[in-house]
């Protein structure tokens, strides 16, 4: 395990932490504080763990040759990220579809690739292009198509704090850009029994 891996190996993260309890005038020696900020530390290693991963070690080799062409869709993938600005949580789901082209990626890859770029520092719009670029270059399908819709805590705890809205970022790649008839299948599928 190197150290991007495990960040708690680093002594100076929980370091850190302490610091920031401290400059928000906490007392890091309360009986509630003592082990934050290496608890703190680990859940943020955790959080970030997609630094440690690559596309080749997440893909495994789990492509499979298949006849089909036809469109094939993983809805309602969950996913958990960190807002690059605020360092606070975005909740959502991501919905990709792509068209093969002789070979097919395993079901689960798909989210194992949506996960790997969501456990970094992200923004919804960029994370939303780096799953669909991936999905593309692994399977060189003739399309891929990616829908995220997310909240923010960073729009709902502070700021404007709107409690109900949520963001939609898409990404259309091959026939899903080129075909307004495959894009608006797609669409229809994702938002069928809603």
């Amino acid at each position: 395990m190197t150290d991007r891996e495990d960040l708690s190996m680093n002594p100076h993260l929980p370091e850190h932490y302490r610091e920031i309890l401290l400059g928000l005038g906490e007392d890091p020696e309360r009986e509630g504080l003592v082990d934050t900020p290496k608890r703190a530390a680990k859940a943020m290693q955790y959080l970030c763990n997609g630094y440690g991963k690559s596309l080749e070690e997440v893909v495994n080799g789990a492509l499979f040759a298949s006849d089909n062409d036809e469109m094939v869709i993983v809805r309602d993938v969950e996913l958990y990220s960190l807002c690059e600005h605020h360092l606070l949580p975005f909740i959502g789901k991501a919905h990709v579809a792509y068209m093969p082209t002789g070979r097919v990626l395993g079901l689960s890859k798909v989210a194992r690739i949506v996960d790997m770029y969501a456990r970094r520092l992200q923004i919804q719009e960029n994370l939303t292009r780096q799953i669909a670029e991936a999905i593309a270059g692994v399977t060189q399908a003739a399309g891929v198509a990616v829908v995220i819709e997310a909240q923010h805590m960073c729009m709902m705890m502070r700021g404007v704090e709107k409690q109900n809205s949520q963001m939609v970022t898409s990404v259309m790649l091959g026939t899903f850009r080129e075909s307004s008839t495959t894009r608006q299948e797609f669409l229809q599928l994702i938002n069928r029994s809603r």
